[in-house]
């Protein structure tokens, strides 16, 4: 029998362990464009090692999935950073793991408000792309460059993901 688990809403505090959430809230930092624009500065650690390596941005289109999910593998990159930044105003599953030795420990699962992106820290173990409504279409802030940069781990028995259940 597998595990389930919880989906919690994405915040910065809970996040933090495995990376920056990206989003405009509160006041921006500046003001530019005339006044018109607020900035909200550099809110992610983009962290990129080995020689000739570069950020580089790409469009990530992925099918749809549904809760409950199953999952049944995670993946880490340990030469960068990757940052999410959905081109929906559509809430988004992202599910994270703390490294244990080497091999990833029990996932926690976290659920987007609209407009909010993720950045993973470099080395993070995370579950692949999981938009919850179409269009799937992401903008992927990422490493560029030689060396392996992905690494694969299956979980023996796949675990559950499931939406947090509203109060009666």
């Amino acid at each position: 029998m597998s595990e389930t688990i919880i989906c919690e809403p994405l915040t910065r505090h809970a996040f933090a362990p495995f990376g920056d959430v990206l989003e405009a809230s509160g006041e921006p930092d500046k003001l530019i464009n005339q006044g018109l624009c607020g900035r909200y500065h550099d809110l992610a650690g983009l962290d990129f090692t080995g020689n000739g390596a570069r950020a580089g941005v790409s469009l990530f289109k992925s099918e749809k999935r549904q809760l409950p999910y199953q999952l049944e593998m995670v993946e880490r990159h340990p030469l960068g950073s990757q940052a999410f930044l959905p081109m929906t105003q559509e809430p988004f599953l992202v599910i994270v793991c703390p490294d244990e030795n080497g091999v990833p420990g029990r996932p926690r699962a976290f659920i987007t408000s609209p407009g909010q992106g993720i950045n993973f820290h470099r080395g993070t173990w995370h579950g692949v792309l999981t938009p919850l409504s179409d269009p799937g279409l992401f903008a992927v802030v990422d490493r560029i460059g030689e060396g392996e940069n992905l690494e694969e781990f299956w979980f023996e028995a796949p675990y559950q993901i499931a939406e947090r259940q509203a109060s009666i």
